[in-house]
């Protein structure tokens, strides 16, 4: 480049407005300033747009979900249930698996578990943050004869008996919404998230996880007792 002593105007080269050029069409990709100095250095862009591609495609999956959880608010401003996406990472859990008479009869089955597992592995520590749930293992909601797998993650597996058994989880991505009320109504909870992912393209990749936060241990009000429900997903 040449600067015209009388004018002020830059005179560039052919190369200085082709590279120019080269540097707004990346900016308009939405590169970073880093990524065209790594091009413009002689690095191999494919290896840089296919990176920027996954990036832009995780970014409008992203995008996809908040803009159908709007759709359904605006088509529905009386909405009970709150659809979010969320990531649950890695884990080891303990289980253990039963036939119950009535949904009910899960909060009982649940401290059983915890306390069988402790009697065999009585230095082990759940994990923290503290992950534990419940899936139904008919595939669907039942009122009675329920087959039910209690779940709750640990630090490490421990020893093992006919009814306590340990498993590693992979990390799962899930359509997460909250009941608040009696676990008898749940299973409209269930109807809904199941509509959810089909009406909005998702695929069901497991058996959906109730974790419990507020219950009969420390609400007096079943209209207070909070469950989550998670549906994993692909």
């Amino acid at each position: 480049m040449t600067v015209d002593e009388w004018t002020g105007y830059r005179f560039y080269e052919t190369g200085q407005l082709e590279d120019a050029a080269r540097i707004k069409a990346y900016r308009q990709l939405d590169l970073s300033i880093d990524e065209i100095k790594a091009i413009m250095s002689g690095a191999d862009a494919k290896v840089i747009f296919a990176q920027k591609a996954a990036a832009l495609q995780s970014q409008k999956e992203e995008i996809d979900v908040r803009l159908s959880i709007i759709k359904s608010i605006l088509e529905d401003e009386k909405m009970k249930y709150q659809v979010t996406v969320k990531e649950i990472p890695l884990a080891i859990v303990y289980y253990a698996e039963a036939t119950l008479e009535k949904y009910a009869d899960v909060m009982e089955f649940i401290p059983q578990c915890g306390e069988e597992c402790m009697k065999l592995n009585p230095t082990l520590k759940c994990a923290n943050p503290p992950y534990e749930f419940c899936e139904y293992l008919d595939g669907e909601y039942k009122e009675t004869d329920i087959r039910i797998r209690h779940n709750e993650a640990v630090e490490k597996a421990g020893i093992e008996s006919d009814f306590i058994k340990f498993r590693e989880i992979p990390a799962t991505k899930v359509l997460s919404i909250f009941h608040k009320g009696a676990y008898e109504q749940i299973g409209e909870a269930y109807a809904f998230i199941t509509k959810y992912a089909e009406d909005n393209g998702y695929r069901i990749a497991g058996l959906a996880r109730e974790c419990y936060i507020d219950g009969i241990w420390n609400k007096d009000s079943v209209d207070d007792w909070l469950t989550e429900i998670q549906l994993p997903i692909e």
